[in-house]
This record gives C-alpha cells, structure tokens and sequence, in this order.
C-alpha cells in the first residue's frame, strides 16, 4: 500500500521502505533509485496548523548554508501535506528530503563533536531569531519547558516514590528560582528537542538537524539546555560536556548572566519533562521503544544531577562565558556578625564551619558549590526540603495558621493518623513546638499524675534544654559546666551492652537499691531507648521491660523518649521502644516527625490524660497549628510511599555490616553502636583507649571531604551518624570509602 501510495501522491517508485521508529507518529525511509526521503504520517489530524507552520520554518531555513535541514517535498497536487483516507482512518502524510549524517548517539562523545554541535545551535538560533510565526507562538507543549506544569500531572505515573520526590522537587526549584525572573528571559522560536537522534555527524562534524515536530516559542536558554541533557547524559562528567557545548554556543550567541543563573534549573527541568512523559508513554504503550530507549540514561543524570550544587555549575557556566564567579561572602565575616549577636557558648561544628545555601534530601551545598553528604542531621527525616513538605506547609499557610482553642481538620486527620501508630492504649496526643517542650511538659504530666516529685533518669541520657529537660538529662547537668545532679533526680547507670548476660542481675540490683532506698517517691522513669549522646549507645534487651515493671510496682510511670529514635529510624519497628517489647505510659516525640519544623508532642493514655485534665488548663499557642499538622500529615505519607522504614533497616544493616569489616582493618575502630540509621563509630587508641582527639581529626577530615557527621559519648570520642532515612547504599560506600582514606593516614 505505502508503494501505491507513494506513486498516486507524490509521484515516487521506491525501491525500498523501511518503517522507522516515532514517538507519536508513523515514520518511513523511503529509498529511490535517486534520493531518499522520509514518509511522515500522522494519526492526529488536528496537527494539521502545526504541520503548515512547521513547513514554512522549514522552508525558510532550507535556504541557510551553514546546516542541513530537511527539505519539504511537494505532493502532485502542489501541497505540503494531505489528508488522506488509510485503513478506514483519515491520516495526514507528508514527504521531506532525506538528510545524510551519522546519529551522534551512534558515535562516542568528543569534543570536536560537541563544540560543533553547540555552533550549529547557535546558528540556528540565530537564524529562528528573526522567524516569527503565530501558529508556533501559540502552541502549549508538552516537551515545551515553558509548558512544563503539563508534565506535572504525570508524576503520578512514575512508579518508585523515590523518584516521583525527586522529580517533584526539581519541579518545585524551578518554580522557586526560575519562574520569578522568567520575563527577564529572551525568548525566541527554537528548534527544541536537540537530542542525539536528531543531530547528524558528517567528518566529525554537526551539521544536521531533522525532526522539527517539537519546534516552540520559548526561552532561548532551554534549546541550550535541552542540548545539554542529551550530549552530557551518555557520559560521567556531566559538567564537563555541558561546558563544552556551553562555551561553543557562547562564541556564536553570547549568554547572558540571568540565562547562565537559571540553565542548571533549565536542565534538571528537562530531565524531570522526560522522565514524565516517558511515564505516560509507558502506561499508554509498553512497547514504545522509541520514547523508553533514553529513560534509563534521563532517570541515571537525573539522580546525579542532584548531587551537584546549583551554585557549583552557574559558576562553571559563567567561567567559561567570561564572567567573573559569583563573589562570595568570607566565613570570617560571618563568624564576626555572630559573635556581635549571640553568646560564645552558640557553638558552630568543625574548626572550619560551613556557610550552607540550600540542601535536597541527603544533600546540602555550601556557598563555595561544594555538596556535602549529610551522614549526620536526624531532624530532616525524610530528607532536606522534601517537596512533599514543602507544599504542604505552602498550601496551608496561605490558607490557615492558628491555634487548637478553634476547630480545624488537619488537627484531627493528623492526630488520627498519628495516634493509629502507637499500641491502643496511647490514644491521647498533647502538640508542643519542640522535644524539649515535650520532656517538659511529659515530666509535668506525670508528676500531677502521681503526685511524686523525684525523677529516675539513665546515665549519660538526654531530654532537652529547658529547665526541667536539663535537671533530668545527665548529658548536661553532669558536665564540668554543668548545674549538677538536683536533689530530687535519681540517676541510675548506664547498662554495659556486651557484658548485659552475666552482669544484669547486679545492674538490676544496683536499679533496685535506687528503687528502696526511693520508695513510693519515685514520679516517673525516663529514657530513650538508644541513648544518642552518649554514643549511640542501645539498651540491654529487656532492660525497660525489667525497669518498667519495678517503676510501675511503685506507682512510678515510665517516659520513652523517643524524639531521636522514632518515626521508623531503628528499622525493625516504628518506635524504638517496640524493640524492648513494653508499651510506655508517656512517649515523647520532637522536630523529626515534622521534619524540622518546630513541632513537639507528647502521647499518653486516657487515664493519664484525664488526670491531667483536672489540673490548670494546658495550652501551646502553636502546638498542633494547622501548618505544622500538615507537614507531619506528609512525613508519614512518604515514610509510607518511600518505605523508609524499611529502607533504614536495610542501609543501616549495610551500614553497619561495613563498618564492622573496616573496624577489622584499624586499631583505631572500637564499638559500632546504634541501629538503623542511628549508629555510633567508637573512636579508641591502643584498641580500648578513649581517643576523642583523632574523632575530632576523623570528624573534621570527613567534613574537608564533602561528608558531614558529629561526635558525642562519654568521652567525646564517638562518631555519630543518623542521617536522613532517605540515605542509600551508596551514600554509605561514600562514608566507608573517606573513613578509610583517612584512618589509612594515621
């Protein structure tokens, strides 16, 4: 039929037809006994403005000498295009000359190839700069990166939540950095889908281009960055080859500094443009090979891309367009205006402190564009700036913020939703700002409800910094600095984890002492279940359970802290206080479930909260606001989504299995403490040895290689590292391999 066809509309007799591989549309290479051509065919029949609007372009740059682009061919009736009956269905077909060339994506990168391509962009641009066309000007586009919130409602389609993150974090950057600056712009038409099948390669040379079917009016800057994608994304080095195409565009068209602020976006856009609708292309035809056969090397730069610092490739862009870098502000002077402001004891981390600008999920960039792995920061649960969060609090904040004495839904849908987590009997929730309020306010609760005044706390443990979360955390009134340990704090010792088998009947006695010599005067018993600033040190298996039940013979209550643990970090369960197998009175939670936004709570059961309720009324002016119950609603969506859980229960296995093997290596490695994303690394000298000045250098060290982690135990000597649960294997092969560059040294 396509022979007959041939013949009847454009007079042709090929010799040979080979159906060719599209994204929307039907190809054909149509061969001749003296020229080649390609068949378009288009079951879209409303394309036809479109297609009148393309064959003008292309006739108009027929004419340019500098590139090859296709030509049309006219049908015998004298027209570009035709509607015609095929199969019963009306189809439109039209011809083009054939372009010779070799595919770049057939042939290996080089740098010759790339600053070709980037001049004939250039050109081409150039010459589309005085085209102006109406049909063109008014399209709205799916692959038009001015369009791109079409794309936005196929994120849905992207099936690992992970990536629909990722994706919808990008798209929420853009919308942050790009779109207010947007109309300062220029805007041309463009050819806008430079991608390595469409480009063709003659003596190492660009100098085709075909398939102008996604041509737009746009900013001039997205034909650059949508170039960028598909000649960086076959390598490593992205940066590299985007300045190389970069620096052959400019020599033509000279950026402009504003183009060169938002390209980093306009790139990372493009990938999440593509990733989206080959989601969509995939759900509507699995077969597609066309739109599918890059999706693995778009999701491969995509991951990559966000490892690198904004701030690094706008200053790599302008390097290489002539512009001096971005001046930067001195860590000195930063350090001098804090000084000015706060108290000496406002301490900074590392004995060079960073000047963060911005950071994404595990990741945080400084203002010098380094990217920091963030091994260390527990309070981004689910990782820094999850787009999931941040329009949550956006939405509601430009809608309602208020307080708990007036009724509003987030309130209850998020208490709900919180309290189905915990045993039954915890089904009363008090919202405060902080962890620290929460201990506070957990302590006074317990202390009506009993009508006791002494308070049983674990050596080394820590609540908080207000006044009361400092009287019962041994972590600070025991320092040297500290205000010592108040007449009505009992304090009992920490339990040695390795020796628990044959010494938990002396540590059970030494509690039982403390509980005589006490008796009936005991109010509560607090503790975390893996106690953080003591390094990461976990409790005994069945510690609490002992404990508890002593405690409440005495009519004590008993206090799991769970603002570091909780949430799903420990892995095996969603509270840590699950792995000793009791179930609290009083459950303290802090910043994490609102992943850093102030917001505290304290969970109980209705006997407990009833009692409380006969006392002076409670309230916290913004404890359970509307914005904070909508950004922890969201934390617990993509715990779930995410499986974050899970994924701390494996990472941290793997994480820990890793530095056991590196701890075989070193005389330097002690314990490894913790569980899930919640681990300590012992730092010792003579295999025993507290050594805190090597954590210190270790810890310090890591920071100078782009890796962040903190210190505490008894001794300062611990490595502590509890990252964002949405933290990877890789992540953790990164932390492995610079501990071992640098205990390699010592």
């Amino acid at each position: 039929y396509m022979d007959t066809l041939l013949k009847d509309y454009f007079g042709l007799f090929p010799v040979k037809i080979e159906k060719l591989n599209g994204y929307d549309n039907i190809n054909y290479l149509v061969k001749s006994h003296k020229n080649s051509y390609i068949l378009k065919t288009y079951s879209n029949i409303t394309l036809a403005p479109l297609l009148e609007a393309e064959t003008e372009t292309l006739i108009y740059l027929y004419s340019n000498k500098s590139f090859n682009s296709p030509k049309p061919i006219k049908l015998l009736d004298g027209s570009y295009f035709k509607k015609i009956i095929y199969n019963k269905n009306e189809i439109i077909i039209r011809l083009l000359s054939y372009v010779e060339g070799t595919f770049i994506g057939d042939l290996n990168s080089s740098e010759q190839i790339t600053n070709s391509l980037g001049v004939l962009l250039a050109k081409l641009n150039l010459k589309l700069q005085s085209w102006n066309n109406a049909v063109i000007k008014s399209r709205d586009s799916e692959w038009n990166l001015d369009s791109y919130s079409i794309c936005k409602e196929y994120i849905s389609q992207i099936k690992n939540s992970k990536d629909r993150a990722l994706v919808e974090y990008f798209f929420q950057q853009y919308e942050f950095e790009v779109i207010p600056i947007s109309r300062r712009l220029r805007k041309s038409i463009i050819h806008n889908d430079a991608n390595e099948w469409n480009l063709l390669v003659q003596n190492d040379s660009v100098n085709g281009i075909i398939d102008f079917g996604d041509i737009s009016y746009s900013h001039l800057i997205n034909e650059l960055a949508i170039a960028i994608v598909y000649n960086s994304y076959r390598e490593s080095d992205y940066l590299l080859w985007a300045e190389k195409l970069i620096a052959a565009y400019n020599s033509i068209i000279p950026l402009e500094e504003i183009e060169l602020k938002v390209l980093y976006y306009k790139i990372s856009l493009r990938l999440c443009i593509s990733a989206c609708n080959s989601a969509k292309a995939k759900n509507i035809n699995p077969e597609n090979i066309y739109m599918v056969h890059s999706e693995s090397k778009i999701w491969k730069m995509l991951r990559e891309w966000i490892k690198i610092s904004p701030y690094k490739a706008e200053n790599h862009f302008r390097k290489v367009c002539g512009y001096k870098e971005i001046k930067q502000v001195t860590i000195s002077s930063l350090i001098s205006r804090r000084k000015n402001i706060f108290s000496s004891n406002f301490s900074l981390s590392y004995n060079s402190p960073i000047y963060f600008k911005k950071a994404a999920f595990q990741y945080m960039y400084d203002e010098q564009g380094n990217t920091f792995l963030d091994a260390y920061n527990n309070i981004p649960h689910v990782g820094h700036c999850h787009p999931k969060t941040i329009i949550k609090g956006q939405n509601q904040i430009s809608k309602l913020n208020t307080n708990t004495r007036y009724l509003y839904d987030s309130l209850y849908n998020y208490s709900e939703k919180l309290l189905a987590r915990f045993p039954k009997s915890l089904n009363k929730v008090f919202f405060v700002n902080s962890g620290s309020e929460a201990s506070d306010l957990a302590i006074r609760i317990a202390k009506w409800y009993t009508k006791k005044n002494k308070l049983m706390v674990v050596e080394k443990g820590y609540h908080g910094h207000t006044q009361i979360g400092i009287e019962i955390s041994d972590y600070k009134f025991n320092n040297p600095k500290g205000i010592g340990q108040q007449e009505h704090i009992i304090k009992v010792p920490l339990p040695d984890q390795e020796n628990i088998i044959k010494s938990n009947i002396e540590i059970i006695n030494g509690f039982d002492d403390q509980l005589k010599a006490n008796e009936n005067q005991i109010a509560l018993f607090i503790s975390e279940t893996i106690l953080g600033c003591a390094g990461q040190i976990p409790l005994p298996e069945n510690y609490l359970k002992n404990i508890y039940s002593k405690i409440r013979n005495q009519g004590g209550l008993c206090i799991a802290d769970e603002v570091q643990t909780g949430f799903g970090r420990t892995g095996n369960h969603f509270w840590a206080f699950e792995d000793q197998g009791v179930v609290p009175d009083i459950v303290i939670l802090g910043k994490p479930m609102a992943n850093g936004h102030p917001m505290g709570a304290v969970i109980t059961s209705d006997k407990i909260s009833d009692s409380f309720s006969k006392g002076v009324e409670f309230f916290s002016s913004f404890g359970g606001n509307p914005v904070s119950c909508e950004i922890a609603s969201s934390v617990l969506d993509i715990i779930d989504e995410e499986e974050l859980q899970f994924n701390s229960k494996e990472v941290g296995d793997y994480y820990k299995k890793t530095l056991k093997q590196l701890k075989q290596d070193s005389q330097y490695i002690g314990k490894i403490t913790g569980q899930g994303l919640f681990l300590g690394i012992e730092i010792v000298k003579n295999n025993t040895e507290a050594n805190p000045d090597l954590a210190q250098k270790i810890k310090n060290s890591l920071r100078n290689k782009f890796i962040l982690v903190g210190t505490d135990g008894e001794f300062n000597n611990v490595i502590k590292t509890k990252p964002p649960l949405c933290f990877n294997k890789h992540n953790v092969d990164q932390v492995i391999s610079r501990l071992y560059e640098i205990i390699k040294t010592i």
